[in-house]
């Protein structure tokens, strides 16, 4: 009678068991679809975005790799990280045009030291929107780290600008 009622009991367990792995199964599916990143997640970070002046814009209008990081900008912005799935190369020579085309003008230490710092946060958000095992956090913890580097340059190059405009009388 004892083993009759413990070959029950095992039952009764093994069939609870199956039951709350299937219950889990959905879980799962559910947390990878969140995974993606949308334009409502982008929009909810908190941050400082700096637009050029009509001055800086003057004055880098034929600068086209700043341009071209516009672009990447407004598509992460979108929620949009194609530019970075497998696209080292198209990313090292947005980097090297960047830094290479930069207008006299607006060259110097402080600008150059933003556009270093943005060269890291592209090459960050690079690598981990490329693997697999990054959590939605984590990018979104990229992305607005790239976006204030972004932001940064802007803001640097608009005081470049307006201190170069700047006419001081020395008495």
């Amino acid at each position: 009678m004892v083993i009759k009622t413990l070959n029950i009991l095992c039952l009764l367990l093994i069939l609870i068991s199956c039951k709350n792995n299937q219950e889990a199964g959905p879980d799962d599916n559910v947390e990878k679809q969140s995974q993606e990143i949308t334009e409502l997640d982008i929009s909810k970070l908190k941050y400082i975005d700096y637009a050029l002046d009509a001055k800086t814009e003057d004055t880098i209008k034929d600068w086209q790799a700043y341009y071209q990081l516009q672009d990447v900008i407004i598509n992460i912005k979108k929620g949009d990280l194609s530019f970075f799935n497998n696209n080292e190369e198209e990313v090292k020579i947005l980097l090297s045009k960047l830094r290479e085309n930069i207008p006299q003008q607006i060259s110097s230490p402080s600008v150059l030291a933003r556009i270093l710092v943005l060269e890291t946060k592209i090459l960050k958000l690079e690598s981990l929107s490329n693997l697999a095992t990054t959590s939605k956090e984590e990018l979104l913890i990229t992305i607005k780290e790239f976006l204030v580097a972004c932001s940064n340059i802007n803001f640097q190059m608009n005081k470049k600008i307006e201190f170069d405009g700047r006419d001081i009388e020395k008495p």
